[in-house]
């Protein structure tokens, strides 16, 4: 397909104006995915939107099971159970208690 530019896996953010942390899950807009490195401000981040990420921060309001859909909670800048006002972002790929402060989630799988 000529006007295919990429399958849209890694999108760059151009000139991000707030610094970040590789591996720090982050919504620009109604995107939304893990920072692939470091990045400073005014320098281009690198966002991955799919795959399996491990040790992300969780709510601690519900235990998760194995293919629970998972939201995230851009004011609490955490992985949630609860739909309500959140960004539908992926699903449980590990159970995690409830008090349990870090989840293992995978982006991007039919979240639209």
């Amino acid at each position: 397909m000529r006007s295919m530019l990429s399958k849209g896996r890694n999108l760059t953010v151009p000139a991000i104006t707030t610094a970040v942390v590789g591996g720090q899950a982050v919504k620009y807009g109604s995107l939304f995915g893990i920072i692939e490195a470091d990045t400073a401000v005014g320098d281009d981040a690198v966002l991955v939107r799919n795959g399996v990420f491990s040790d992300q921060p969780k709510d601690t309001a519900a235990a998760w099971t194995f293919g629970d859909v998972i939201y995230w909670d851009d004011t609490a800048k955490k992985f949630t159970k609860t739909a309500t006002n959140n960004l539908r972002v992926g699903y449980a790929v590990g159970a995690a208690l409830q008090a349990d402060t870090m989840g293992t989630v995978v982006l991007g799988v039919d979240t639209v």
